[in-house]
């Protein structure tokens, strides 16, 4: 469980920052303290002190390690390695970087989508051609390849060379919230307000089927390999030849009426249902076995997808909603509705 600290590490001249520790046992108040900038080294790193029950420990210019030695927990801060302030005029909606980490693709509140390169923020392409806002973006594999949905109902597959739309995808009948890539990409997800979610053919621009079927819109999904000791059904007809790589996968639906749902991508058929206590935003795998989703309300549920009948664990580190989850290393990042994103192990 991670320490929460409201300062920005790149603003060297801060006197004094603000941090809690949210207790990982109910019932246990979370513990408050504070930083206090006592000087700066001749070297430029500041001297650092923490209130009782908190210890500072390597402070450098770019990072603060911050432990609770109470509680047998400590967290390191790090300050941005660059910012890049002029790709966009408004908020950042979604982001994503190419497998080789030379481009970055954003989408902005502003009602653009724009390559950049990594390195410099450097602004290479615009992408324009979605009616109304873009809500969610993604390199393919290759990086040479963009995947965006937006509100106006439809799936855009782009060129990250020259901005060129290749191929537009439609079939939902309300905004795209979010898209998986199936393997190397021949086929992708995409889930909607309109409460589906559908499998789709990029070469031919057709949809192969609607995966499932929710009543309510479905604000995330994501795609993985199942567990070879879980039952995802057989379909009830034999697959298209344009259906690639769905066998023995899973897939992951995150939907507002407070329901997770776990479908078998190539049977279509249900794996299981679990309830949580507000809307789910969003899900990502851990593994095979276990899996993420966060609610609006600002619980993530780690759950084992051979018993979901209920939770390995339920964080809660504040109220705000957790929009976003990505395993990390040994463990997993969480954006909230917040100025700090941690890191959970």
């Amino acid at each position: 469980m991670p320490v929460s600290v409201s300062l920005h590490l790149s603003q060297a001249a801060f006197t004094k920052a603000h941090y809690s520790y949210p207790q990982p046992r109910p019932g246990k108040p979370t513990l408050y303290g504070s930083l206090s900038r006592r000087g700066l080294s001749t070297e430029g790193v500041p001297d650092i002190a923490a209130s009782e029950g908190f210890v500072v420990g390597e402070v450098t210019k770019k990072s603060i390690l911050i432990s609770c030695p109470h509680e047998n927990a400590a967290t390191k801060f790090l300050a941005p390695y660059t910012t890049f302030s002029r790709i966009h005029q408004k908020s950042v909606t979604c982001l994503d970087i190419s497998s080789g980490g030379g481009l970055g693709v954003s989408t902005s509140t502003d009602g653009t989508m724009k390559i950049w390169q990594a390195a410099n923020g450097e602004i290479r392409r615009l992408l324009g051609g979605h009616v109304c806002d873009v809500n969610c973006c993604r390199f393919f594999p290759s990086g040479l390849v963009v995947l965006s949905g937006g509100m106006d109902a439809q799936l855009k597959i782009w060129s990250a060379e020259d901005a060129n739309c290749v191929v537009t995808l439609k079939g939902h009948k309300g905004g795209i919230l979010d898209t998986a890539i199936v393997d190397q990409g021949r086929n992708v997800l995409s889930c909607s307000r309109d409460g589906t979610a559908r499998l789709w053919h990029c070469g031919s621009s057709s949809c192969l089927g609607v995966i499932a079927d929710c009543g309510s819109p479905v604000n995330g999904i994501a795609v993985g390999a199942a567990d070879s000791s879980l039952n995802l059904g057989s379909p009830e007809k034999a697959p298209s030849e344009r259906e690639v790589g769905t066998e023995g996968k899973i897939l992951l639906l995150a939907r507002e009426d407070k329901k997770l749902q776990g479908v078998g991508l190539q049977s279509r058929q249900l794996v299981f249902l679990s309830i949580g206590s507000d809307a789910f935003n969003c899900c990502t795998f851990l593994s095979s076995t276990y899996i993420l989703a966060g609610t609006q309300d600002g619980n993530i549920y780690q759950l084992d997808v051979r018993n979901t009948n209920a939770p390995i664990q339920v964080i809660r580190r504040s109220g705000a909603p957790v929009l976003s989850l990505l395993p990390y290393r040994d463990g997993f990042v969480a954006s909230q509705g917040t100025s700090s994103v941690p890191l959970f192990q």
